[in-house]
């Protein structure tokens, strides 16, 4: 009877394990595959969304509640994203989150703790991508590290800060030093928030705690009054989510590889590229749109008063949708996008690098970190440097526009201003899409295959603008206009 017994329990047990399986397959896998997304990518959104339902909870429940629960539950509900995502490998941020406490408790706020910060988290990422690197874009342990690394990184540079005497600082260093010494639970919620955890967006321990503290909210004493404001960034994220659902299985970087694509004629090849480097952003903006309304939501997301007391609620806005959609111009792309890891960048590494005296110098070590900080793939370091030369290029072009009489006269007719704005869109996002296919096909033979396609037409255009733009400039304008600039 014992024996049978055990054996039914047996039956059981395996039973259960099949129909849990069974179950974790049909309602994802099949899920995803009816979507034409990878498990991955459906496990990423649902997590994405998750937020909102633990930020009704905390609202309600937690939001002026004591602070070591407020930690417990962001640590809880992060981790548990990231077990459902990436499952053990979860143990790669924890070690890092209570090694980088460990460097701030034992030693201090130094400059050695900052840079052993720094290599540490830094060798750790890389290490990562090393170990873990394929010829595609995978969503692994490593996607909500390099965001994670950026946060913990940032946080050292501000607990040195605290220690600093307030006066040496700058006015933005004062609003980031950490004054007083974080817990291991207080480090451990602030990196596990799950709002930001997956995807960003970055934001300082001290707005972090503000949150904890109960001090981000439009009605002192009441949680926010945010609904609104979460929802509708919520919408426009659904609006792009939609839209790049629908067009995916079109629009590729794969195509880029095909000889269907060799075969065209050079104008179709190009208005391909234009189109998926517009496209294919999508994606990010989805994501930094929803989690963005996840962090409006808890309150996260306020940043004071507008006029007339109008609350504002953009503190964790990674975009500004109408910018990056009507401005035809590369800085104004890079203004509107990723807004809080470019302004991370620039609090953190490009204005630290002021003692090097060359602001060039400095935004191009700033663009290589960015470069390693996504991946050790040769796309990466392509982008970053096309990036650097359009942005000179278009900082000369401007500048001799502005300069130049017959330039600016000529830019000034309303009746061509429709042509400009064409062809300034058109140059925008062709080349955009020309950057964008080193950083999604990632690998030298890739890349460079499609670049031989389009006979290398980003490098030739803007490298032979920067050598002749600043001729065009000592020949179209006057030498009384360089001397006034001079006075």
């Amino acid at each position: 009877m014992a024996s049978s017994a055990e054996g039914d329990q047996t039956t059981v047990v395996a039973l259960v394990g099949v129909l849990q399986a069974g179950f974790q397959e049909l309602s994802l896998s099949k899920l995803a595959t009816a979507l034409g997304a990878s498990e991955q990518a459906l496990r990423l959104i649902i997590s994405i969304f998750l937020g909102y339902p633990f930020a009704l909870f905390y609202r309600h429940y937690l939001f002026y509640k004591e602070s070591y629960l407020i930690h417990l539950f962001h640590t809880f509900t992060g981790l548990s994203i990231a077990y459902f995502n990436f499952g053990n490998q979860l143990y790669h941020s924890l070690l890092c989150i209570v090694l980088q406490f460990l460097i701030l408790r034992l030693m201090g706020r130094t400059i050695t703790a900052v840079l052993t910060t720094f290599c540490f988290q830094m060798v750790y990422l890389l290490a990562g991508y090393y170990y873990t690197a394929t010829d595609n874009y995978d969503i692994k342990w490593t996607m909500p590290h390099c965001v994670l690394t950026l946060k913990l990184i940032g946080l050292a540079v501000d607990y040195f800060d605290g220690g600093k005497d307030q006066n040496s600082l700058s006015s933005e260093q004062q609003k980031y030093a950490i004054r007083g010494v974080p817990s291991l639970l207080e480090v451990a919620g602030f990196s596990y928030f799950y709002g930001a955890f997956l995807v960003g967006p970055q934001f300082s321990m001290n707005h972090y705690m503000k949150l904890v503290q109960g001090q981000l909210t439009d009605i002192p004493g009441k949680i926010p009054n945010s609904t609104i404001p979460a929802l509708k960034r919520l919408s426009l994220g659904l609006v792009y989510l939609v839209g790049y659902t629908l067009l995916s299985p079109h629009i590729t970087e794969d195509y880029l590889l095909t000889e269907d694509y060799d075969n065209h004629p050079f104008w179709f090849r190009c208005m391909y590229m234009l189109i998926w480097g517009k496209f294919v952003l999508y994606k990010y903006v989805t994501c930094w749109l929803v989690t963005e309304g996840v962090c409006i939501l808890t309150g996260l997301g306020f940043n004071g008063f507008e006029e007339k007391d109008k609350a504002k609620w953009d503190a964790c806005a990674n975009m500004k949708v109408w910018l990056f959609e009507t401005n035809p111009r590369f800085t104004g792309t890079i203004a509107s996008f990723n807004i809080n890891t470019n302004a991370w960048v620039s609090r953190y590494f490009f204005k630290r690098l002021k003692f090097l005296g060359n602001k060039e110098l400095s935004q191009g070590l700033s663009l290589l970190f960015l470069a390693l900080w996504h991946g050790l793939h040769s796309g990466y370091l392509v982008c970053f440097q096309m990036e650097f030369l359009i942005v000179i290029v278009e900082r000369q072009a401007a500048k001799l526009i502005q300069e130049s009489p017959t330039l600016s006269n000529l830019a000034a007719i309303t009746v061509l201003q429709p042509f400009y704005y064409l062809v300034q869109q058109t140059i925008h996002w062709l080349f955009m899409g020309y950057s964008m296919t080193a950083f999604c096909l990632f690998t030298w033979d890739k890349w460079l295959k499609v670049y031989k396609s389009i006979y290398f037409l980003g490098h030739i255009f803007f490298l032979s603008l920067l050598f002749i733009l600043p001729y065009v400039h000592k020949a179209m304008v006057p030498r009384k206009e360089k001397l006034k600039k001079m006075e």
